[in-house]
């Protein structure tokens, strides 16, 4: 991978200027060429590695042990499936896919309001989660309470990302992933279960007296949440992929494409499918040991990962196959996944926020500084992504429950963004390029899928049904 060109930090932004319409869709990378473009669904899957992985699944696990295995494999090839049709939509037309949800018919900029507003409590319960996670592995090693280095986290990382300088933490960010991963791949290996344990998990079933609030979650950050899938469309938009090449100020009238120029999209589609699948199998193969070790090691001893403890319990699932060093190894793990997903969601959110910002605003005819890019990025990343975590930090100080929020909330958001976009795509994009008929079947089962789960949440918690079997 060209790590140079792979991260899309807060110093590159897109050129919004006007561009011939008569420029040409470029020739899509052949062979070998095409591993130097895989940036944008490795980041993707790294930005989700500190929530749905490393800290839900071996809760999970501890708590309900391999009973919702199928829930877990249901979520990572149904959420392949939402975010190829995000990456779709931006290949084609070289638009975010927020600036694509402005152009739904309906009231103006309906769909914008309704991704934005959720996503700012989204924003703020997971920068404060994610740093205090982080701050748990800090308090093992250091003086301090976990509320103090919270503070200093959020404010590094919000630095960082204002300062353009997140492309040297990503680089080491990476190859710390991959390290995770096989650290826990060969881990699990060690404390494997027997085919039938295992195997007994992949029948759909729900554990007695499940709590939703504790799945709902999961399965919402799970790979990517709904913010996660949406980002993927700045990366892919950052690094060049297809159209997003012409730098266009309006989506691409891909309609008006003549054939080989969509035959070159097509070449781009099918990259972006490769990209986004080799980012979910490695996902998969990281929670299916998450899974294995929080079974194996944390649910005989009644250990579950919460609150000031994070780090001390996921320090567990190497320290006991490996003693002192696999424990302080885990610590390091922790605390650096946490961090750089700190860093990944405010770069994303700061991304996202400000687009969304310059539709809406442009929208109501204003002009100026509130509607450039840079500026509002900036605005969001010192406000929203920073003096407002210290502050929720400070008043709840519970980084798993901040979490929970953010993950309940992200989870009922992915029916939302999965159904605008599956509809976006059929409107704006010519037959040769919309999804094949089991591409869309698989998109909408995956709405209805994490629909159902979150209604049934929904259900719960205004006790309509209880803690038991609720499916």
């Amino acid at each position: 991978m060209n790590n140079q060109n792979s991260h899309y930090s807060a110093t590159q932004t897109k050129d919004r200027s006007s561009t011939p319409n008569n420029q040409q869709v470029p020739q899509p990378p052949q062979g070998w060429n095409q591993l130097k473009w895989l940036g944008p669904s490795f980041i993707w899957m790294l930005s989700a590695a500190g929530s749905g992985e490393l800290l839900f699944t071996p809760r999970i696990a501890a708590l309900y042990g391999y009973e919702l295995l199928w829930a877990l494999l249901a979520a990572v090839i149904l959420k392949w499936f939402i975010n190829r049709e995000v990456g779709r939509f931006t290949v084609c037309t070289g638009a975010t896919i927020l600036e694509g949800f402005q152009h739904l018919p309906g009231p103006k900029n309906w769909a914008v309001w309704l991704i934005l507003l959720p996503q700012f409590v989204v924003a703020i319960s997971t920068v404060a989660g994610m740093a205090g996670a982080a701050a748990t592995a800090l308090i093992l090693v250091t003086s301090g309470t976990v509320q103090l280095w919270t503070v200093i986290i959020i404010l590094v990382t919000a630095a960082i990302v204002f300062l353009g300088q997140y492309n040297i933490v990503e680089q080491v960010s990476s190859y710390v992933g991959i390290g995770r991963t096989l650290a826990v791949v060969i881990a699990a290996i060690f404390v494997f279960p027997s085919i039938r344990d295992l195997a007994s998990g992949l029948v759909p079933q729900v554990p007695q007296d499940v709590q939703y609030q504790e799945v709902l979650p999961w399965l919402g950050f799970m790979l990517a949440g709904a913010a996660g899938m949406m980002w993927y469309s700045y990366w892919v938009d950052a690094r060049g992929y297809g159209a997003t090449a012409l730098k266009q100020e309006q989506p691409l009238e891909v309609k008006q494409l003549n054939a080989d120029q969509q035959q070159r999209l097509q070449g781009w589609i099918s990259l972006m499918t490769l990209s986004n699948t080799l980012a979910v199998v490695g996902a998969l193969l990281a929670a299916l040991a998450f899974l294995i070790l929080g079974r194996e090691l944390l649910r005989p001893e009644g250990l579950v990962p919460q609150e000031s403890q994070v780090a001390e319990t996921l320090g567990r699932l190497l320290g006991d196959l490996w003693g002192s060093f696999g424990f302080w190894f885990m610590i390091a793990i922790v605390f650096i996944t946490f961090c750089s997903t700190t860093l990944s969601v405010q770069d994303g959110f700061g991304r996202m926020f400000a687009d969304g910002t310059q539709i809406l605003l442009q929208g109501f005819g204003v002009r100026g500084r509130w509607t450039n890019e840079q500026f509002l990025r900036k605005f969001y990343l010192v406000t929203l992504l920073a003096a407002l975590p210290v502050a929720v930090y400070l008043l709840f100080g519970e980084p798993v429950s901040l979490l929970q929020t953010a993950g309940g909330i992200e989870a009922a958001h992915i029916p939302v963004v999965t159904g605008l976009t599956l509809y976006l795509n059929h409107r704006m994009l010519p037959e040769k390029l919309r999804p094949s008929k089991f591409i869309f079947a698989g998109t909408v089962i995956a709405g209805l899928f994490f629909a159902g789960f979150a209604g049934i949440y929904l259900l719960q918690l205004t006790s309509v049904i209880g803690g038991t079997n609720g499916a």
